[in-house]
């Protein structure tokens, strides 16, 4: 039996710092070559499609839900694809039947997510329409009238800050 040669292990550290120094260099180089326009837009935190008005307390709209609920739906089939993808071939030499078996129960399963694809297409979950965004709009827009009438009330001296 051989003995433990740390050499052996020369190459998986080679690996992880060519996956470093690029990762670094990517950060390094866009800091040094991008765009440096800040703008209020850009600045603006973004969370999850929806514009960061208001509270965070508010309620989010179903969508968001349904379409983490249609994300997890095709990673699972993604998990159980490949698998089957991988044993099939041995599977059908193995015995005809059994790849037949598992060919058709695989379409079916496939099928059946179509099925839920195109049900959550038609409901809307997918579509991101500029009633949304308006909303968001006119929600900052009262937020920003209503600071601003903080603002007067202050200059007028109606409102004490606690110090």
């Amino acid at each position: 039996m051989n003995g433990f040669n740390l050499m052996d292990y020369a190459p998986i550290l080679v690996m992880f710092i060519v996956a470093f120094g690029f990762a670094a260099s990517q950060v390094v180089v866009t800091q040094l070559i991008g765009p440096k326009k800040k703008t209020a837009t850009k600045l603006m935190p973004y969370e999850c499609g929806k514009d960061p008005v208001g509270s965070a307390r508010d309620r989010f709209s179903i969508k968001f839900y349904n379409v983490a609920v249609v994300f997890l739906l095709f990673d699972i089939e993604v998990l159980f694809m490949v698998p089957f993808a991988v044993a099939f071939k041995a599977l059908f030499k193995e015995n005809v039947t059994y790849g037949t078996i598992a060919f058709v129960e695989i379409i079916v399963f496939i099928a059946t997510l179509v099925i839920g694809l195109i049900y959550a297409w038609k409901k809307g979950t997918f579509d991101w329409n500029v009633q949304a965004r308006a909303e968001a709009k006119a929600e900052a827009k009262a937020l920003k009238e209503k600071k601003l009438q903080r603002v007067e009330e202050l200059k007028r001296g109606e409102i004490k800050i606690a110090a």
